[in-house]
């Protein structure tokens, strides 16, 4: 799989909800940084580690928000990441645009880090 196909099946994953095919890309002890994940667990300073841990911040989203759409603009990837922007919609908020770097090893996520725009 090409890591412009894995970074494809991250956002169908992500936006079928589909917790098992998303955590099915990264590596056991990936980790994943986001400007949100600081915002509402100030204790992780914007940073998670290990699979289990990243199914349980996004199982929240998902129950949490059950709308979270993300729409793709532009993937560019090279044979280490995948450099994704989209956009972020949840219904009562306003629409924000996301970049988003995944470092992938031997076809796995194993660092992931969001940027917001």
């Amino acid at each position: 799989m090409t890591n412009h196909e894995i970074a494809v099946k991250w956002l169908t994953a992500f936006n079928a909800h589909n917790l098992n095919d998303l955590l099915s890309l990264y590596n056991n002890n990936a980790i994943h940084y986001s400007p949100k994940l600081k915002l509402k667990k100030p204790e992780t300073n914007g940073l998670i580690k290990g699979k289990t841990t990243l199914g349980v911040w996004w199982q929240e989203a998902f129950d949490t928000m059950p709308e979270l759409t993300y729409m793709q603009k532009k993937i560019t990837a090279n044979e280490e990441r995948v450099f994704m922007e989209y956009t972020r919609v949840v219904p009562g908020e306003n629409d924000m645009n996301v970049a988003e770097v995944l470092e992938i090893e031997n076809e796995l996520i194993v660092e992931s880090r969001v940027y917001h725009g």
